[in-house]
């Protein structure tokens, strides 16, 4: 592509600062901008984010901005467009790409539509060596892995956690640091209240074993079986995706994935649960999946050690038949080692 331009990373902010996916938007863009032959940067949006932006450029090396908008305390979907919108101009921005984040899932699209930009979200990886540079992202819940181009600049991309591991810290200069301060801007939309949502279950972080339930559970009285099931470890907890929390059949401090809990238990056992990427990111960390589902060509197949390929209402109840006796037998006091 001989057009002039840069590829932009606009940081993700959390509670106490740059968000970890920050570093891995980073190195995503710095993939793209090799892969396009253009120059690589990063961007910050908020009040007092001088000294974010100057984190960015020490620890990747990368020219930083500061985009400085009086008033914007935490995150403000139509202002954050609004301020890239007057911002990435001035860098000559040709890619711009965010976390697949709730956040980034607000400001990337309608950024987009003001750029006349073409979107392509929830990227997980470069397709490159082709004659055009392509990303691929999920599918069909999971299903399948499709490459989309775009067909015009300039381009807004959202990358998926955990699908680009961060960059080292550079060992280089650091980047130049510039700052672009903006008034307050007019919006249609005032951010009245911020209520913090239900945190992960103290017990869901501390658990050895985690059953979770999807969607394929089928329905909410079978959740029983995966509470027995659950039953039969001494250190175990509940857990659910994101769809069985929206139905209200768990809490969403049950919820495992990208807008739930990130958790590392030595057992992870998903029921009836597709492997979507937003899910995997919470639990890819395991120490060892089993998959129980009924359709083999389901993503969580890719992640686990085990898969069963089975109705659940057929498995549990054997397998429960067959596991609750001797777990009783092994607890019973009157029983000789």
């Amino acid at each position: 592509m001989s057009a002039p331009g840069r590829v932009v990373a606009i940081a993700e902010l959390g509670p106490e600062g740059l968000a970890p996916v920050t570093w891995e938007v980073l190195a995503c863009t710095r993939r793209v901008a090799a892969a396009l032959g253009l120059d690589a940067a990063a961007l910050v949006v908020g009040q007092d984010v001088e000294s974010l932006a100057q984190e960015m450029a020490c620890r990747s090396g990368l020219p930083a901005w500061a985009v400085e908008v009086a008033g914007l305390h935490g995150f403000h979907g139509e202002a954050q467009r609004r301020a890239l919108a007057q911002a990435l101009p001035r860098l000559e921005a040709r890619v711009v790409l965010g976390a697949h984040s709730t956040s980034g899932l607000d400001w990337a699209p309608a950024l987009a539509a003001e750029m006349e930009a073409a979107y392509i979200p929830g990227v997980e990886g470069l397709r490159e060596g082709g004659e055009r540079l392509g990303f691929w992202r999920s599918a069909h819940f999971g299903k399948l892995r499709e490459a989309l181009a775009p067909a015009t600049w300039p381009l807004v991309l959202t990358v998926q956690a955990g699908a680009f591991a961060a960059d080292p810290p550079e060992e280089a200069s650091p980047g130049a640091v510039e700052v672009l301060r903006l008034e307050a801007l007019p919006c249609r939309t005032e951010v009245l209240a911020l209520k913090e949502g239900a945190g992960a279950d103290a017990g869901l972080g501390r658990a050895q074993v985690v059953v979770a339930a999807g969607r394929g559970v089928g329905k909410e009285e079978n959740l029983g079986l995966l509470r027995r099931l659950a039953g039969l470890f001494s250190s175990a907890s509940l857990a659910g995706s994101r769809p069985v929390c929206d139905l209200g059949w768990l809490g969403y401090g049950q919820q495992v994935g990208q807008t739930g809990a990130t958790i590392t238990p030595r057992l992870y056992i998903a029921c009836g649960i597709s492997g979507a990427r937003q899910h995997a990111v919470g639990m890819q960390g395991s120490g060892f999946i089993v998959s129980i589902n009924s359709d083999p060509q389901a993503a969580i197949c890719n992640l686990a050690d085990v898969c069963v390929v089975e109705d659940l209402s057929v498995f549990l109840p054997a397998l429960l038949e067959l596991a609750e006796p001797a777990t009783a037998a092994n607890h019973d006091p009157g029983q000789n080692g």
